[in-house]
Parts: structure tokens; sequence; C-alpha cells
């Protein structure tokens, strides 16, 4: 239950407001002065703070001052038997979440309050991602989801990540395979190394040997002084080819002896250089067919293939929609310091219909033009839904299960796997979300802290 501190020197006001939050599952804290109510406040705070303004010793506003002071994320409301408009005025100004005037009815402190405390744990969600953020670069990027293919990847990847072995990554584009070949990297012990990564289609054909291999002073017309290049640059870590598939094949010769070889000699030198590095591959297409039709080196795809990750399409795991779209929701509040209104049922409906070709990098994109528009972002969904390509070929019965499966999830992450608050919340009885939870897989332990993991 949400911890309200509630202060007010009149005993009548305090019992009824108290008796009116718990009745809507607050655990209430009363006070009757300033003082003791302070001693409860700490920057890990979870609720709310409710105070009358006219207190003898520390009023309403000095103590307003003080709890901003040691977090100005915590709302306060403040309570008044004498408002008027300059007086809200001054409370919003100075940082108050709300004012209430007395008397006012129990419905609208409890929903005000309810307001409040979901304004506190957005704050507190976008700290904590902050805090994740900055760890990430320290123990690798995380790969999100639930879906078994996702997980079987996770597991994979570390059963593998301290291994030597090459990898080759298959996926459409905007499915993660630089995420994934950063995660490989992170958790390994190369990590203190370089990783470095190139797309292979990106730089002109006359330059990726030199981009590459490097060259020495004089090894052409422009090479004016010695360079070292991404193989080079690599040494001890890893090196990510991404679109392999378009490396010219005049190029795929050098690259295949130095797998084999472990070894580059530079443009322009006879001197062999060691490396000690691995080096990870990723395609958007079937190497294999390409190399039957002639337009990729057989031997390399072999070479190539002794480990291979599949990556799945998003529309092949649209049950993590909701928690990715959760996910950059949080890092991009975080980064624009805003907070994150509520998606609608009817927006959740169209994002988990929608067959996004291209893949989660899309899903991110929208994410974060929802945080920079708000509620504008209703007409890009209108604008997927008028698409026609809402339901992306998905049955209607796997459309309904994965909508309603993702309205329980994202209703345990909102209040924290507390049961009781899903139930009211989503309207079901108690014996209806259990069966629907077991039929989904969802452990509410998973959801306690509300992490995504």
């Amino acid at each position: 239950m949400t911890q309200i501190i509630l202060v007010d020197d009149e005993a009548p006001v305090r019992e009824s407001a108290s008796q009116s939050l718990k009745l809507a599952s607050f655990d209430v804290l009363p006070f009757d002065n300033a003082a003791d109510a302070l001693a409860q406040i700490s920057d890990s705070f979870d609720g709310a703070l409710i105070t009358d303004i006219r207190m003898p010793g520390i009023d309403g506003f000095e103590l307003m001052r003080q709890v901003i002071a040691i977090d100005k994320d915590i709302p306060v409301i403040l309570i008044s038997g004498h408002a008027d408009v300059s007086t809200a005025v001054a409370a919003i100004r100075e940082g108050g979440y709300d004012l209430l005037e007395k008397p006012f009815p129990s419905s609208e402190l409890v929903d005000t309050t309810r307001r409040a405390v979901e304004k506190r744990r957005l704050s507190l969600e976008n700290r904590e991602l902050r805090q994740e953020l900055e760890e990430s670069s320290r123990i690798g990027p995380r790969i999100l989801g639930k879906a078994p293919a996702i997980e079987s990847l996770r597991r994979t990847i570390a059963r593998i990540a301290n291994t030597d072995t090459d990898v080759l990554i298959i996926g459409e584009t905007g499915t993660g395979k630089e995420l994934v070949a950063r995660s490989l990297h992170e958790h390994s012990q190369r990590r203190n190394n370089n990783f470095v990564a190139i797309n292979c289609g990106a730089i002109p054909e006359q330059l990726l040997d030199s981009e590459l291999f490097g060259h020495e002073a004089g090894a052409f017309t422009d090479a004016k002084a010695q360079r070292v290049g991404k193989f080079e640059h690599a040494n001890g870590g890893t090196l990510f080819l991404d679109e392999i598939e378009s490396m010219p094949l005049s190029t795929q010769v050098p690259i295949l002896r130095v797998l084999q070889e472990r070894s580059i000699e530079r443009l322009g030198s006879n001197q062999q250089i060691e490396l000690d590095l691995r080096v990870v591959t990723a395609a958007k297409i079937d190497l294999k067919e390409a190399a039957e039709r002639g337009e990729f080196r057989e031997d390399l795809y072999y070479r190539l293939n002794v480990l291979t990750l599949e990556l799945p399409p998003l529309r092949e795991r649209r049950e993590d929609i909701p928690l990715l779209f959760q996910h950059f929701l949080l890092v991009a509040s975080a980064r624009c310091e805003s907070e994150v209104p509520p998606l609608s049922a009817e927006a959740l409906h169209t994002l988990m219909g929608h067959d996004w070709p291209g893949n989660i990098r899309e899903l991110r994109n929208i994410a974060e033009r929802y945080v920079l528009m708000g509620e504008e972002f209703n007409y890009d969904l209108a604008a997927l839904m008028q698409s026609g390509d809402v339901s992306g070929g998905v049955p209607l019965p796997e459309q309904v299960a994965c909508f309603e499966k993702a309205m329980i999830e994202q209703s345990l992450l909102r209040h924290k796997g507390n049961i009781k608050e899903t139930m009211e919340a989503l309207g079901l009885p108690r014996k209806t979300l259990s069966d629907k939870m077991q039929k989904y897989q969802l452990d509410r332990k998973r959801y306690r802290d509300s992490e995504i993991e």
C-alpha cells in the first residue's frame, strides 16, 4: 500500500481525511505537526504529502519548502480553509502539486491523491532508469523481452560470451543486431578493449580495404600517412561487421584469410600483424541463398556460420511490444526530463496490431515521438489505423489474446504486482485474474519492483 503522510492540527479534519484515504487503500500516517512529519520524509519516500497551510510552528508552506529541498519530486498537496486565487498561485509557483479548499469532498481528496501518487511513481521510475542507463555502460546493454525466442537468445549469449567463437547474427533491419553484438562483447572478457563496428554497405568499395586493413604511407596516391585499420584497432576486442552481405566479392577473399589466419597486412606493407580478436558479423538476408545465387562467397559463408543467432522480427514477438514501448518511453522521458502520460487501451491495441516493418527501431521512434508530442501522438496512431496495416495478418483470436495479456501485464507493472490494485484497475474478480495470469504465465513477483528485465 502506498504511504500518505497527512498533517493537520485539527483532529476532526485529520481523522476524516485519514478515513477517506484508508478506504481508498492508502497507508496513512497522520500527524498534528510538521516537525514529526518531516522526520518520515526521505528521497526514497514513494508516496505523497498532504498538509494544512495554517498550523502553529512550521506552517504548510514552510513544510513544503523543506520537503522539496529533500526531493523536489515528492508531490505536496496543500489544504486550506482560507484559500483564494493568490494562495493557489503561490502554492503552485513554489512547487506544490495541488491545493484543496476546505471543506472538500472525500472523492476530490482521493482523486487528487491518486494522481499525485502516480506522478511520484513515474518520477521514481525515471530516476531508476537514469541510474540503470549510467550503469549500462559497465554491465553491458540489456536485451529486453519475455518472448521464448528472446529468453533463449539471452541464455545463448550468457553461454557463449566468453568464448572466442565468431558469431553470425541474422535478422531483419531494426531487430537489434548491433545490440546483440555489443551484448556479446560487454559480457565477455574482452569488454575492456575496443568494440569496433563497421557498416560494410556504408563505405565506398574503393575505400573498404584501407578502412578494414589500414595502409602504410605511400601505399596509394592519397595515402600520406600510416593508418591503422578497423581489424587492428579491434585487436584484443571485438570487430562487428554489419550488413556483410553488401561487402564486395573482391573484399571477401582477404576477409576469409583474416578469419582463418588471424593476421593482417596493411596495404603497402609485407609485415604480418597478429590479431587476437573476435569477429561478429550480421546480415539481413539468408547468406546461404545469396551464396547459391553467386552473390556471396560460399567458403566465407561456411567460415562465418560457426555459430548463428537468429533474431525474430517484432511481429513474431508481439507479447514484448508493451514492455519494449514502456522501456523506450522511460528512456525518452529521462532524456527529455519530462513525464510520460499513460497509454490508453485504444492506443495499446493499435501498437499491438501494427505489423512493424521497421521492427524495434520503428517502435522506439514512435515512443520518442509520443514523449515529444504528447496528445498529438494520437494522430500518429490514427494514421497507423487508417493505413490498413494494423492487424498484420494476425488471426483475431491471437490479437485478442495478445491484447488481453498486454493489458494485464501493463496493470501489474503499474501497480508493482499488487493483485488487489490490479483487480480494481482491470475490473476483474480475483479468480478470473488468477486464471488469466496462469494462462499467460504472468508471475506477480516479476512486477513487484516494476523492473523491466
